[in-house]
């Protein structure tokens, strides 16, 4: 699973997910990219499952870029515990996705073949995501 090695703060607020992507919303490395359409919280196992799916597609004849990182952590209580008592502690890591990130690239010959293995990614995803190509406008 994708996590950083180390972070400044270990627990931090949950923050709020307005507004479109003003970096990172191009096709930057590879031919074809999979966008985002909305707001949302990618988990790392989320983006790792969505990363086996294309590749599996793929037969690993292609090059894949992952355009997102999980940086955030998402702390939890355990279960049949009282409240209060402060915050819990880290459990897992999301990526803070906003419309117009661009989640995965893939570069190949096949583009059909790419079209599809993005498309069995996007349903990996709980947000919805578009296909876009190098150059195109969102």
């Amino acid at each position: 699973m994708l996590a950083p090695k180390r972070v400044q703060w270990r627990k931090v607020q949950k923050g709020t997910m307005r507004g479109v992507a003003h970096t990172g919303n191009e096709v930057s490395y590879g031919d074809i990219g999979l966008m985002a359409a909305e707001c949302g919280w990618l988990t790392s196992r989320q983006i790792e499952a969505a990363r086996i799916s294309m590749t599996r597609k793929m037969k690993r004849d292609a090059k894949v870029w992952i355009r997102v990182f999980p940086h955030k952590p998402i702390s939890k209580k355990p279960a049949e515990t009282r409240m209060g008592k402060g915050k819990g502690p880290p459990d897992h890591w999301v990526a803070t996705v906003r419309p117009g990130t661009m989640l995965y690239e893939i570069q190949s010959d096949d583009r059909t073949l790419v079209i599809e293995a993005l498309r069995v990614a996007a349903h990996k995803l709980p947000i919805k995501c578009k296909i876009i190509s190098r150059g195109e406008i969102q």
